[in-house]
């Protein structure tokens, strides 16, 4: 019976959240959509005229895999932050928290809100670069792997930075300051194979390259790193911030005081 309250609770929270995206929909969706095609529109037009080929793919398609990870890594961190944020602000965590759910479905309705989100949110991206440019996808069951773990991994992440901030300023600051330039480093225009030593080697050190790599290379068979890596990355990355919420959780930081 109780497994059931539990996940009743979860559904519960999970499906708050989806009709929040309803009640935003201009924010969480027809804005980022809009300034992705505003990427395309620049970058595929200004720079694509001047480089018409990366690795044998036509540049407008060879970035939309990027576009669709700088979408999917932001939104994930701040749908995820914000959802669990709220509600420490108002100080209705404390309902949750009382409330005959685990910290399991807690973080199963919060991140899995946040994920769902993102997901629709890169499949809407991925149609509408359908209109600028034609796409292949290579390997689709692994480019929905590839989606889904990433909205997962950085969902949880944003639950991370939605649990520790202490302002909405402290919220913007993951995914401005750090995750959108990483992202840019990482090979979203260009392929990192193209660096001069010894810059090759310190985007390595980008975790996001690893992300994007996989990632494109599920619509053209091309990567920057093996794609085993990338897989690879992306679990100890889903991995780290399990870990990270589970010792939040267990030692009721940020939540209980």
């Amino acid at each position: 019976m109780r497994l059931e309250m539990n996940l009743y609770g979860a559904r519960a929270i999970y499906m708050y959240e989806m009709a929040r995206t309803g009640r935003t929909l201009l924010q969480s969706i027809v804005s980022p959509v809009i300034s992705t095609s505003l990427y395309f529109v620049v970058f595929g037009a200004a720079i694509g005229s001047r480089i018409s080929y990366i690795e044998g793919v036509p540049y407008g398609a060879f970035i939309v895999p990027g576009l669709i990870m700088l979408m999917l890594l932001t939104q994930s961190v701040m749908n995820a932050s914000f959802g669990i944020y709220f509600p420490r602000f108002v100080g209705t965590i404390y309902e949750i928290l009382s409330a005959p759910v685990s910290a399991f479905e807690i973080v199963l309705g919060y991140v899995g809100a946040a994920a769902t989100k993102s997901i629709v949110l890169g499949l809407i991206i991925l149609a509408t670069s359908e209109l600028f440019v034609p796409v292949r996808i290579a390997h689709p069951a692994w480019m929905l792997t590839f989606l889904v773990l990433t909205a997962l991994s950085f969902s949880l992440l944003g639950f991370i930075l939605g649990l520790w901030a202490d302002g909405f300023e402290k919220l913007q600051i993951v995914p401005l300051l750090i995750i959108t330039p990483l992202t840019f480093l990482g090979g979203t225009f260009y392929s990192t194979s193209v660096l001069p030593q010894p810059w090759r080697t310190v985007t390595l050190f980008n975790p996001l390259v690893y992300l994007i790599s996989g990632f494109r290379w599920s619509f053209f068979n091309i990567a920057d790193v093996h794609v085993g890596i990338s897989l690879a990355m992306t679990l100890l990355f889903l991995a780290t911030c399990l870990a990270i919420v589970w010792w939040f959780f267990k030692t009721g930081y940020r939540l209980k005081n």
